[in-house]
């Protein structure tokens, strides 16, 4: 079963130095029957003009990723952590017992566009942290690339929480896979590009797996995956996506 977030159905607001589109409920915008997706409680995409960006301000109990998809964001916090990440780049911020942060647009004349990203943890009060990492592009280059786990396999930042979140970017006409174990659901987030999701996997005459289905996303869709063993992610175009495995 696949359930399709279009891009325009999601809240939006411009507020001059930030454009933002939230998938689930977020802030000023409330929307009950999109309140996240199992542990993925929130995915903004978010366009914060040169030289802005959000002030001190707080978090308990959450893991916050950013992935950036152009420009740069800078980091600091009252633990003492700073960082610039760009594209390729993925920040771990585990708020845990509390602490207190500021993301700004490095840039003096160009903006950042990046997708910011809350998972529920799995545990409550635990120490706060925070992380950056580049990943190199043919860690994602027509493959999915681990960035994030509860285990930090293939080099992967760690989170308190039984997911598992890829990066891929995709040149047209290129598709990878991905085996779901039973119970598990997938979110797929498209950053740039049109991609197809393939789904309703059945054997065929000769013994290969094909998809009974194919649902097209544009950039900006995502959707949420329920009940399937297998996905397949077709590149309509040059395209990136994110992809949550999720329990």
């Amino acid at each position: 079963m696949i359930s399709v977030r279009k891009a325009a159905q999601r809240g939006h607001f411009d507020f001059g130095w930030l454009d933002t589109n939230h998938t689930f409920s977020f802030g000023e915008y409330h929307d009950p029957a999109h309140m996240g997706f199992r542990s993925l409680r929130v995915l903004n995409e978010d366009r914060v003009q040169a030289g802005k960006g959000f002030g001190n301000h707080g978090h308990r109990d959450m893991e916050i990723l950013s992935y950036v998809l152009s420009g740069e964001l800078s980091h600091k916090d009252n633990q003492g952590n700073t960082g610039v990440i760009r594209h390729g780049d993925v920040q771990r911020m585990t708020a845990g017992t509390g602490i207190m942060h500021s993301e700004f647009n490095a840039s003096a004349k160009e903006p950042v566009h990046f997708l910011q990203i809350w998972i529920q943890p799995g545990k409550k009060g635990v120490p706060p942290r925070y992380e950056d990492r580049a990943f190199p592009p043919d860690k994602m280059k027509n493959r999915l690339g681990l960035i994030a786990s509860s285990d930090e396999a293939d080099g992967s930042l760690s989170v308190h929480q039984d997911v598992r979140a890829y990066a891929t970017l995709l040149d047209a006409g290129k598709e990878v896979s991905l085996e779901v174990a039973e119970g598990r659901g997938i979110w797929v987030q498209t950053a740039k590009g049109n991609i197809s999701i393939g789904h309703g996997f059945s054997v065929g005459k000769d013994g290969m797996d094909y998809a009974g289905e194919w649902t097209e996303l544009k950039a900006g869709d995502g959707a949420a995956v329920q009940g399937e063993r297998k996905l397949a992610i077709r590149a309509e175009t040059d395209a990136e996506a994110l992809v949550f495995d999720l329990a």
